[in-house]
């Protein structure tokens, strides 16, 4: 339930009526954004220059051109929230800046060895970047890339940008974090030490000049790739990929890089046998007609960076090796407040809408939006730290599409730039095919183009240690009403993850809305129905409820989102479907299965087990229900279009064998998956009325998979809140919220830590934690 309410969204309308269409000069429209290109000092997300609160549209050539007064956070500052340097005291005996009257005492040349900065040569003019992609780990060697945007016209190509990484095989990283944890263990979660990049640092310094250097130290140069050029009316923009390949060694190392030998930064790559600690998120951005200042607490100057800078703290005293986002990295409502598309918007009805032609004017401003809002996004504030300094995993938010002209560029222009910014990939550079050695990405997993999509889906199945891998499902390329996921796209996955190896004991899916989550049937009827008061009230726009309503098809708002979900009428085959080949793959793998989500905008954890039959009940099944079948069909099985995992029957109580009654313990049932749910890092929670309501209903044990032994519930995780009083409601919790996920060793189980908001907006968590077993039963 991600709708912010009825008040945001008639904030949203009233901010939508300030944006006016004004043409500058060139005769063309003044867009909503218009990015420029960053000071070199600022690469890395470091203190830009606030956006004012009545910003003002500049064209490339620096003219100036009126627009009106936007409401206070209506669009997201550039400036990181916190300001670091002023909270950050260093350690005794560290490096510190020499005080103003001990400069004047010494040399030209001293002053400028403590004063220098590392600047590129030849010279770049970054958009955004850089960016940090993680892929995966293949025979024992890290693969992943950095992406940079740059400016052409300030920008110096000859020779091509060059990254230079160096790491060291024989120091632990620890060791450079002692000094770092010595003040991290006093301060408040968003007092952070300055990045390694910021030019003012005492650390900042050049790459080549490091002074840290073992015997056994590697450094790499690779050049950069041009993989696609952006054309505006503000000149022309080049996208330049960096591969980085890291041969894993016996200890945890940090790497260093820079391009063009300008400001250093850093990432963290895990020992060989060791599995990585990652976080990971989603929702990161505010819904229309939310005021992010109403999140911003002391420190802080914009409502984007608490979280963020709380998951940079606990990066800090031990740092993550991936960044997993699970849907919603960015928002884009606002591209309906682009001049040249509200001749559409403002049509008068859903089917005139439909049937809107797409204009050459309107494809230019719908890529000019992606571009400046990506770039403006990406680049700004503890966001901007987090994806240079932590490799990006990312998945798109599912969402239903639509075949009209408009409606179908946007949605096609989404997704590639989904693909460039997040996964550093274009299709027509890197091509389709998905075969070892074909493909840049090691990882990916490519299905077919959907109905709305002209791109065929692109999942990732990636390494995330030895024991632990992830599988970040497309839920989106293929989607229809009726489907989620094509056949053609399940067996290509179903096939790759039949070959992971087999010491692996834990798969992690990432799919961007829940899959076990409290039902909302009753609702989904009723918003559908025609005799609904509030829809027929909502189309007429009386009693103040014109937001209500979708403007683009005249259905509830809410509806939207409802039929996103797994559960919806339109989803329910297939996701039941799903979980069955899901079951038969855990058992006969020896895999624990578990589940990532987020799009809800609060956190929770569901649960899939074995059915406890009552006494003198049914007998627990061998697994081989008779109504697996192809998704939406009733068919037998053996008709899933595609080889099904073979289940082998066994004696043991707990691997499928039937004659016993009882709880299953977890270790041992292969049907035992939890559905951890995080979000939002930065989006606001439901209304308290909606999260009661979700809380009651997730108090409720669902039958729908009592069919195939397979039970459905919620866990009481939030029996305290943050501030250790006793809730009401334990399934639930309505506040902002990231996850720090790791595998203990010491028992096998893969540890999954929400970190939720101890305040709005403090920049400090609480953790509540919940394992995933390790698998224990005989397959």
């Amino acid at each position: 339930m991600d709708n912010p309410g009825w008040r945001a969204a008639y904030r949203a309308q009233k901010e939508d009526s300030l944006y006016s269409r004004i043409r500058g000069p060139d005769g063309r429209f003044q867009p909503v954004e218009q990015i420029m290109p960053m000071e070199e000092r600022f690469i890395g997300g470091f203190n830009p220059p606030s956006r004012p609160t009545s910003p003002t549209v500049q064209q490339y050539d620096q003219i100036q051109m009126p627009t009106p007064s936007f409401p206070s956070g209506s669009t997201r500052p550039e400036s990181p929230s916190p300001s670091w340097s002023a909270h950050f005291q260093p350690p005794e005996g560290s490096a510190r800046f020499p005080e103003p009257s001990q400069l004047t005492h010494m040399t030209a040349v001293e002053r400028s060895q403590q004063l220098r900065v590392a600047r590129m040569d030849p010279h770049l003019q970054f958009m955004v970047g850089p960016l940090l992609r993680y892929d995966t780990v293949e025979n024992g060697v890290w693969n992943g890339a950095a992406m940079i945007v740059t400016s052409d016209a300030g920008s110096t190509y000859e020779p091509h940008p060059i990254l230079t990484y160096e790491w060291d095989p024989d120091r632990p990283s620890f060791l450079d974090r002692e000094s770092q944890q010595q003040v991290l263990h006093k301060a408040r979660s968003f007092e952070l030490p300055p990045h390694p990049a910021d030019p003012h640092s005492p650390s900042a310094r050049v790459l080549n000049g490091s002074s840290s250097h073992g015997p056994n130290t590697q450094r790499q140069q690779v050049p950069g790739h041009e993989i696609w050029v952006y054309a505006g009316n503000g000149g022309t923009f080049t996208f330049w990929r960096f591969m980085i390949q890291i041969p894993l060694g016996p200890f945890e190392m940090k790497i260093r890089y820079s391009i063009n030998k300008g400001q250093e930064l850093d990432f963290h790559v895990p020992a060989y046998n060791q599995n990585m600690r990652w976080a990971t998120h989603s929702c990161n951005g505010f819904s229309a007609g939310i005021n992010p200042d109403t999140f911003c607490g002391p420190g802080f100057q914009s409502g984007y960076d608490p979280c963020w800078v709380d998951l940079l703290s606990k990066h800090a005293e031990q740092p993550f090796h991936a960044l997993v986002g699970g849907g919603d990295q960015i928002y884009c409502d606002i591209i309906t407040r682009e001049p040249e598309l509200q001749d559409w918007v403002n049509q008068t009805t859903p089917s005139k809408r439909k049937k809107y032609p797409l204009s050459e004017e309107c494809r230019l401003a719908i890529d000019r939006f992606f571009f400046n809002h990506y770039c403006q996004h990406f680049r700004s504030g503890a966001f901007a730290r987090a994806n240079c300094s932590i490799p990006m995993v990312n998945m798109l938010d599912p969402e239903d599409l639509q075949l009209a002209p408009v409606f179908r560029r946007i949605g096609a222009r989404g997704y590639f730039f989904f693909l460039i910014f997040q996964c550093f990939i274009n299709p027509e550079v890197d091509g389709t095919n998905d075969d070892p050695g074909c493909h840049s990405n090691k990882s990916l997993i490519i299905g077919v183009p959907g109905p709305y999509i002209p791109f065929p889906s692109h999942s990732f199945l990636t390494y995330m240690g030895p024991t632990v891998w992830l599988l970040m499902l497309d839920c989106r390329a293929e989607r229809r009403k009726d489907q989620v996921c094509s056949q053609k796209e399940y067996e290509k996955v179903f096939a790759r993850l039949r070959h992971i190896p087999q010491h692996v004991e834990h798969l992690v899916i990432q799919l961007g809305i829940p899959i076990a989550y409290p039902r909302m049937n009753f609702m989904e009827t009723m918003l559908e129905s025609r005799f609904n008061p509030l829809v027929a009230l909502g189309k007429s726009g009386s009693l103040g409820l014109k937001g209500f309503v979708n403007k683009f098809n005249s259905d509830a708002e809410l509806l939207d989102d409802l039929n996103d979900h797994w559960t919806a009428r339109g989803h329910k085959k297939e996701r039941n479907w799903l979980i069955e080949q899901l079951q038969r793959f855990a058992k006969h793998q020896q895999i624990r299965v578990s589940f990532l989500s987020g799009d809800v905008h609060c956190c929770a954890v569901g649960l899939l087990k074995t059915l406890t039959p009552k006494s003198g009940g049914s007998k627990i099944s061998n697994g081989s229900s008779s109504k697996i079948g192809r998704v939406g069909s009733s068919s037998s099985e053996g008709g899933s279009g595609f080889s099904a995992v073979e289940v082998n029957g066994g004696s043991r109580f707990g691997n499928g064998a039937t004659g016993a009654i009882g709880e299953v313990p977890p270790a041992e049932d292969w049907r035992y998956m939890l559905n951890v749910v995080s979000s939002a890092i930065v989006n606001t929670p439901p209304p308290g009325g909606v999260l009661t309501m979700v809380n009651t209903l997730a108090s409720r044990t669902h039958k729908t998979m009592h069919y195939c032994d397979t039970d459905e519930t919620m866990i009481p995780l939030f029996s305290k809140d943050t501030n250790g009083a006793t809730l009401k409601n334990k399934y639930i919790m309505g506040r902002r919220n990231w996850c720090s996920v790791w595998w203990e060793d010491t028992t096998g189980e893969l540890v999954f830590d929400i970190r939720v908001e101890k305040e709005k907006g403090c920049g400090e968590s609480v953790g509540y934690a919940v394992s995933a077993p390790p698998p224990r039963w005989i397959p």
